[in-house]
């Protein structure tokens, strides 16, 4: 199942959101005040509101009346205890959206259960071809941005995965640990999308640990990137500086000129340039995406390696990013008019084109901005509806507009959220 982009979204799950933002606009309560009171994100209670995000969990939803000072039946009419009310059969759930449940797998000991039942070695379990092909589903998931998806196979996988590297025949636990490795990285990148940057660190932390432990350096490596990635998102700077340099060090001392290597050296110097960019560090970004284009020239093709998707054709992509939050418009624009993303993955391309309507926007072309944000969103939804820089810039733009906002413009702002 597709999520929802905005226009398609179940009439219930609207009409749900509507009241949640009656209700809470009348208590005098922002977006972020009622999402960190319910220990979410912004980004999450704009979900919500929207229609975007369903909220299944009788308790979630019984924290968030309790929130608003109303009762269940309020928010949701027909919920169970609505007495008086006509009895008929319950509305099909839709997936949630969000990574809750994967959350909640993930905290505490992994497989404490099976530590404690002192496990015999077995071959038992499900084959390495179906967690194989699993951990690549879930990969492809993540790069689709089908989160409901990823927390529904990760709930299934992660489990059977823990279980297997500590109970297979010793001949397996090697490319058990990476496939683990690999599975902690996918739902890391996952958390990151999600901004749930703090869940995103313990993943990475955890694909970094079964990493070493399949005795594989360049998948600890990348998943250095993935907390890296997490760090930037906690606007811990110093940190995400910290990984990302100690990495390209190890990797230089090393200095190994294979592919995958180079890739994940690239991508760390991608990292490090996105770090100096939120940073206002122009000299510093650019010499980094300078290192990571060297190494892009030298690896000579566009590959995905440790699902990476390191090549020439990212770090431009890259570079139009760093020039964007740096206020290079022109800079932005020059390189990423010239880029051509169909064979990289729909998240890549969004972002490709969300940046460029970010440039646009900044150079005060209303239309071509537009324009690039609406493509955007057809093949990135979520990029686009849940990114802050993304509804900053809409918003911007319908500012800019005043009365003379085209209809899809503010059409783009509802489903972003961006009005307010």
């Amino acid at each position: 199942m597709m999520k929802p982009t905005g226009k398609n979204v179940d009439p219930q799950d609207r009409a749900f959101g509507q009241r949640v933002q009656k209700y809470r606009k009348e208590r005098r309560r922002t977006q972020a005040e009622l999402a960190a009171a319910l220990g979410k994100t912004s980004s999450w209670m704009s979900q919500v509101e929207r229609g975007i995000q369903p909220v299944q969990r009788v308790d979630l939803l019984q924290q968030l009346a309790d929130e608003l000072g109303v009762s269940m039946q309020q928010l949701r009419p027909g919920t169970p205890g609505d007495v008086g009310g006509k009895s008929s059969a319950p509305a099909p759930l839709s997936l949630s959206n969000d990574l809750d449940e994967t959350r909640r797998l993930i905290s505490g000991h992994p497989a404490l259960r099976t530590l404690l039942a002192s496990p015999v070695v077995t071959a038992e379990g499900k084959a390495l071809e179906a967690l194989r092909s699993d951990v690549d589903d879930l990969w492809e998931l993540t790069h689709a941005g089908q989160l409901a998806q990823v927390s529904a196979l990760t709930v299934e996988l992660l489990p059977e995965l823990e279980r297997a590297v500590r109970t297979a025949v010793e001949e397996q636990r090697s490319e058990l640990y990476l496939l683990l490795s690999r599975a902690y990285q996918a739902l890391s990148a996952a958390f990151v999308r999600q901004d749930e940057a703090d869940a995103a660190w313990v993943a990475a932390d955890r694909a970094v640990f079964a990493a070493e432990r399949s005795g594989d350096p360049l998948h600890v490596s990348a998943s250095v990137f993935r907390m890296v990635q997490a760090f930037v998102r906690l606007r811990s700077l110093g940190q995400a500086e910290h990984a990302a340099r100690t990495a390209i060090d190890a990797l230089q001392e090393q200095g190994s000129d294979s592919p995958p290597a180079m890739s994940v050296l690239g991508s760390l110097h991608l990292g490090l340039a996105l770090v100096h960019a939120r940073a206002g560090a122009r000299i510093e970004a650019k010499e980094e995406i300078a290192r990571a284009r060297d190494i892009a020239a030298r690896l000579g093709e566009n590959r995905n390696d440790f699902n990476l998707e390191f090549g020439p054709v990212n770090v431009e992509i890259q570079a139009v990013s760093t020039a964007v939050d740096l206020g290079d418009a022109g800079e932005a624009l020059d390189i990423g008019l010239n880029i051509n993303a169909d064979d990289l993955s729909p998240e890549r391309q969004g972002r490709l084109l969300m940046d460029l309507g970010r440039a646009h926007a900044q150079r005060r072309h209303g239309g071509e901005a537009l324009d690039c944000l609406l493509r955007a969103e057809v093949i990135a939804p979520e990029t686009v509806q849940t990114h802050q820089a993304a509804r900053a810039t809409i918003h911007e733009l319908v500012l800019i507009a005043g009365a003379n906002a085209p209809r899809e413009l503010l059409e783009l702002a509802e489903r972003a959220d961006a009005l307010d």
